[in-house]
């Protein structure tokens, strides 16, 4: 990891498209600027793991039987398992 100490108005450069610019420094926390092309995704890395996070959930509660017949029963169904 590369860590450098900017000041507010400073930027950093990541490749040739991506500028990072620090636009206020305050007690609470700092405000951070990215001028990126449009088709570069860029998310808060909590929310990244939330996502996963719920995919892998859904994911264990769609291979559960029990739901599956569930499901079915809610929508009128019937559920090939035994």
């Amino acid at each position: 990891m590369l860590v450098l100490t900017r000041r507010a108005n400073e930027s950093i450069v990541i490749g040739d498209d991506i500028t990072v610019t620090i636009l206020a420094v305050t007690p609470s926390g700092v405000r951070v600027g990215i001028d990126a092309p449009r088709d570069k995704r860029i998310n808060r890395a909590e929310i990244v793991i939330a996502v996963s996070d719920a995919n892998q959930e859904a994911v264990q509660t769609s291979s559960d039987d029990s739901a599956e017949s569930l499901l079915l029963g809610v929508l009128g169904g019937t559920s090939s398992a035994p």
